[in-house]
């Protein structure tokens, strides 16, 4: 069921053979992959596999530079989870480096 996207075929398959066609996935989405060896057990024998940067809260631009030695290949299901938990701490560290407002006796 291998599936190689239209837009960058080359990229896409340096990817998934340095990848061993199997999703890098080691737990970055919430599961722990137990029952895989603490590895995502998708391939693209089963699953369209995606090419995407470590950093998932890139900007599709900033992600378009990432050099194709710094991609990494993730399922769909580990890509949006993985996704969605960066995108989440990413935002809890952005309200943590925020100035406290000022209390509303503290004038």
């Amino acid at each position: 069921m291998t599936v190689i996207p239209l837009g960058t075929p080359r990229a896409w398959a340096a990817v998934m053979s340095a990848a061993g066609h199997r999703c890098h996935c080691t737990g970055a989405c919430g599961n722990r992959h137990s029952k895989s060896d603490l590895h995502c057990d998708a391939t693209t024998d089963h699953v369209a596999l995606l090419a995407a940067p470590a950093d998932l809260t890139l900007s599709p631009t900033a992600a378009a530079a990432v050099p194709v030695a710094e991609l990494l290949a993730w399922c769909p299901d580990c890509h949006r989870r993985a996704t969605a938990r960066q995108r989440a701490a990413d935002r809890e560290r952005q309200r943590a480096e925020q100035p406290e407002p000022p209390a509303l006796f503290d004038l």
